[in-house]
């Protein structure tokens, strides 16, 4: 039973004694009631509200608050779970407060692209069992569209849930050991870190521990879900597969030193780069500091608290984390992050000869074939998943082989694709083959293995074109007309938040709404990169349509071959060049 809170306005019980609305009899009878309660050991006192033991934050003003700081304020987004069950009661569309709040509980109201719910997921480290496979399978059969997409935070979505199913999407994804919490908004986004991390023999360190811990943190304490802005962390322990951690908000990448005469232990250590936003065309800054293993995550829950502290609410363009780093520079940010810490943080430059970096390239589409672990005589297996959409009943199959021929573990990656370990090697051939079959080859494409795309005007409501569906269809129409003898990474992305970090890719794709048949389109950055071949592309054409978009690709691709000195890669070759001298090696006219 539901109990409403009397009006006091509308309560003579509750005005003052001395108030000359009431009669004499009505004064008489309320001091005989109040001498009742004082009989009874009872006093307004009991009753009064506790006095504030914190001081209230200093900052803005409420009237200069974002209107989403202010949502915030009104009601702290996990409280709306109530409002969801009742919506859902009634297949009822959220009200657009509740929009913003329910992206607390992972979930994305669609409209107007759709009427329904898109259920983001947080897996820390992309690690997932093939029970919890099944489980999500058999929930998308049942209350979604069927169809699950691994996104490039080595995540799960699932899409177009009703208002009607959304507690029971949530129970059963908690029920099988996940959740969604934070996956959205203002919160900490999944953690990512190597795919391979445990088995890789070229890493540094295993990171899952670190993972682990501060995604239970992060889960456990309401402090983290009040940010200014999103925040994303990747942890790279020096595998085969990098992590792409110089594209988040903090990326920890380690190193080790050995004996050295500057009074270091010898160790594994984390570089930390600050600020990455690649969607603002910006990779993350090297602070300069390096931590011990054991210290890191007191490192990074400090850094949280910076940026809580200064993170820009009034101004949603600029409340990410990299406007902090701006604003008071590395050195201010160590300042404030070392009066969270009961340790002082130890300087590095990065340029140091004692500090030993991963000692490879990363290995062209390296999430995608057959390698080796560790553990004598086990491999991984890495299959591409195009545009990392996938059916239930092939996530079934998947669940299926990892159970048969590995450990019953899933690993995903920031490229939309996934991992199976620990396959002893006389079955690697078999699961490759089964994989192959369910549509996931396993074979390194130059071309096919590095595309990766965002969600699309299908389901985005920011999405300017169908990003998925042109990543498709470019994939076939490139691969039979070109053929690479050296990766190249093509990313397709809807709008300016960038989700498929178009900027970073050999080729970028960014939608825009152009004049013509389908009225989608691209502009095309090039030269973009990672890690050691870190960049931010160049533009070369603007608002080319899809209809034209494959013969304009097509273009770019055979002038690279035919312009190229010896073994140059893609990248390579258009950093080489001006953007003018790129269009005219472009042009199959020239």
């Amino acid at each position: 039973m539901n109990i409403v809170a009397a009006d006091p306005k509308a309560s003579p019980a509750m005005a003052p004694a001395g108030n000359s609305d009431f009669s004499s009899e009505q004064k008489r009878y309320l001091e005989g009631f109040f001498a009742g309660i004082a009989a009874g050991g009872v006093t307004f006192g009991d009753l009064a509200p506790a006095p504030a033991t914190t001081p209230v934050p200093s900052g803005p003003s409420l009237d200069d608050l974002t209107k989403e700081e202010r949502i915030k304020r009104e009601m702290h987004p996990f409280d709306a779970i109530e409002q969801l069950v009742m919506d859902a009661r009634w297949n009822a569309k959220p009200e657009p407060e509740f929009i913003f709040r329910h992206k607390w509980n992972g979930l994305f109201w669609l409209n107007p692209v759709k009427d329904g719910y898109m259920c983001r997921l947080r897996i820390p480290g992309g690690i997932v069992k093939s029970y919890q496979l099944r489980e999500l399978a058999a929930l998308a059969r049942a209350l979604t569209t069927g169809y699950i997409q691994i996104t490039t935070r080595n995540n799960f979505q699932i899409r177009l849930i009703e208002p009607k199913n959304c507690p029971e999407v949530l129970r059963r994804i908690q029920g099988c050991g996940l959740h969604s919490k934070g996956a959205g908004a203002d919160n900490i986004r999944n953690i990512t870190m190597n795919p391979c991390a445990g088995y890789d023999p070229h890493e540094i360190i295993d990171v899952r521990p670190l993972v682990n811990e501060l995604a239970t943190l992060i889960i456990a304490s309401k402090e983290f879900y009040d940010l200014p802005r999103k925040f994303n962390i990747a942890y790279d322990g020096g595998g085969l597969i990098s992590a792409v951690e110089d594209t988040n908000d903090i990326g920890a990448s380690a190193v080790k030193i050995g004996e050295n005469s500057e009074g270091i232990d010898p160790g594994v250590y984390f570089r930390i780069a600050l600020g990455g936003v690649t969607g603002h065309q910006t990779f993350a800054s090297d602070w300069g500091v390096i931590v011990k293993a054991e210290q890191l995550n007191d490192v990074m829950v400090a850094l949280l608290r910076v940026f809580i502290k200064h993170g820009d609410r009034t101004n949603r363009k600029k409340a990410r984390f990299k406007y902090v780093v701006e604003g008071i520079g590395l050195d201010g940010v160590l300042a404030e992050t070392e009066k969270f810490l009961p340790f002082k943080l130890m300087r590095l430059a990065a340029s140091s000869p004692i500090q030993e970096k991963r000692g490879f390239s990363q290995q062209g589409h390296s999430h995608v074939g057959t390698f080796s672990q560790k553990q004598e005589g086990l491999v991984y297996v890495g299959a591409s998943v195009p545009v990392g959409q996938m059916t239930s009943k092939q996530l079934e199959r998947v669940a299926d082989l990892a159970d048969s021929y590995g450990s019953g573990e899933v690993r995903l990656t920031v490229w939309q694709n996934f991992i199976i370990p620990n396959v002893k090697a006389a079955y690697a051939g078999t699961v490759a083959k089964s994989l192959k079959k369910l549509g996931f080859p396993c074979e390194q494409s130059n071309l096919k293995s590095g595309f990766v795309a965002c969600t699309g005007n299908k389901y985005c409501k920011f999405a300017s074109s169908d990003t998925k569906g042109h990543a498709i269809a470019m994939m076939e129409y490139l691969d039979k007309r070109v053929k690479l003898d050296k990766p190249v990474n093509i990313h397709f992305t809807g709008c300016a938040n960038s989700c498929a970090q178009h900027f970073m890719g050999d080729i970028g794709l960014l939608g825009t709404k152009v004049k013509s048949e389908s009225g989608e389109g691209y502009h095309v950055t090039v030269g973009g990169g990672f890690g050691e071949n870190r960049k931010i592309g160049r533009q070369v054409y603007s608002g080319v349509a899809f209809e034209s978009l494959g013969s304009t690709l097509e273009g770019m691709l055979k002038g690279y071959l035919k312009g190229r000195q010896g073994e140059e890669t893609f990248h390579a070759f258009c950093n080489r060049h001006t953007v003018g001298e790129l269009q005219i090696a472009f042009d199959p006219a020239a």
